[in-house]
């Protein structure tokens, strides 16, 4: 039990110290960095976000992260969820089929479809738009979403469904009215994976969005650790990183409860 103690804080001080770090080193200045890395900045300069923010483009970087990922994440719950719940309360045939098919969805390497994807999308005309990255978004967090709601509605009682259908409630009073606030723990817990992986993905947006007006927060990241780099800004750099760490330690920290309790919820019927 010791050894278990020890593994996770020692695990957790891996994971901890370096974030420590990039936010403390966000507000030295430059000299401070290279001169007195690990120590705290002599005075806090705030001024670095701001530069970040508005100079190197961070802030519309962010605004486009912010609508990308936030508009596929609705699509993809909404989708996800009705997909989930068709396959896990309604036996039809072929029904294993669809089922088996988006879980083999999730061990697909996205590095192989990234050229075919790239015609796909260059042809529709999509290429380097909102919608097109949205889309391809929606499309890669879809299988992982109906894999862990269809086990989730699968726990839930089907006596509250069929006391609603003696109600005369409809299939789609039933999953919206019952099923859903009823899987409520399931939804924001597949919601918060998923806002994760969309908001640090990079692969995607490199190969389908060439506009620099449309970066995301990730390619613009990249972009600003080149240009800061040559110019020898590290303070805005590390400005820019925490500013891009922050809705994701928001997120967990907030959400932390439901996550917990959505991963044990559906693990027994």
């Amino acid at each position: 039990m010791r050894r278990a103690h020890a593994f996770l804080i020692a695990w957790a001080a891996v994971v901890t110290l370096p974030l420590l770090w990039a936010v403390v080193s966000s507000l030295k200045t430059d000299r401070e960095i290279l001169t007195s890395p690990w120590s705290l900045p002599a005075t806090p300069r705030f001024d670095n976000w701001s530069r970040a923010w508005n100079q190197a483009d961070i802030g519309r970087y962010f605004g486009n992260s912010a609508v990308v990922v936030g508009c596929a994440l609705l699509l993809t719950m909404l989708l996800g969820a009705t997909t989930a719940y068709a396959l896990a309360r309604y036996p039809f045939r072929g029904n294993r089929i669809l089922y088996f098919g988006f879980v083999a969805g999730m061990l697909f390497p996205v590095f192989l479809a990234l050229v075919p994807l790239f015609f796909v999308v260059k042809q529709l005309g999509l290429l380097g738009t909102y919608p097109g990255l949205i889309l391809v978004y929606t499309a890669y967090a879809l299988p992982f979403t109906i894999f862990f709601l269809h086990a989730f509605f699968r726990t839930l009682p089907t006596a509250l469904a069929e006391a609603a259908f003696l109600d005369g409630c409809s299939h789609w009073g039933v999953f919206f009215r019952v099923m859903l606030p009823l899987a409520r723990p399931g939804l924001v817990t597949v919601a918060i994976f998923n806002f994760l992986g969309l908001w640090n993905q990079y692969l995607l947006p490199l190969v389908l969005n060439p506009d620099p007006d449309r970066y995301v927060l990730a390619q613009g990241l990249a972009a600003l650790s080149v240009s800061q780099g040559y110019r020898s800004d590290w303070s805005g750099l590390f400005a820019g990183l925490t500013i891009a760490m922050l809705p994701v330690l928001a997120a967990y920290v907030i959400f932390q409860r439901q996550i917990r309790s959505g991963l044990t919820a559906g693990a027994v019927r």
